[in-house]
């Protein structure tokens, strides 16, 4: 059975950090791509960053480009989203997903999902 749960979200005031954790179970770590994505109530969710099988590559959402950082510890079938320099419009509910293959930046291409972790940014 494959799980993706992710933690460390919370509040935060506006320029500070935050680092989120993705623990995953029940499948080949090394096979799958992961990406957080990010969901706004009464808003779609959308694409925040993505990080390779193999960690050699990793992708970013305009909007938090220099911000934010994805990567991925192997020994431990974790990702990590680390987040600086946080803005109120960083608040939302954020999800982990993976997918075997190649990194995809469309909801709907990922295979299995966290149950998501609220971050609040406060201004």
């Amino acid at each position: 059975q494959v799980q993706l749960v992710e933690s460390g979200g919370g509040l935060v005031q506006a320029g500070g950090s935050l680092r989120l954790s993705c623990a995953t179970s029940g499948l080949t770590f090394n096979s799958f791509a992961v990406a957080w994505f990010r969901q706004v109530p009464g808003q779609e969710r959308i694409f925040v960053a993505v990080v390779a099988w193999d960690g050699e590559y990793t992708a970013y959402a305009d909007s938090v480009k220099g911000r934010f950082s994805i990567s991925r510890d192997s020994a431990k079938n974790m990702v990590f989203l680390q987040m600086n320099s946080l803005q109120p419009e960083d608040t939302a509910v954020y999800y982990c997903a993976a997918r075997r293959g190649g990194v995809s930046w469309w909801e709907h291409e990922y295979d299995y999902w966290g149950q998501g972790t609220q971050v609040t940014v406060s201004s």
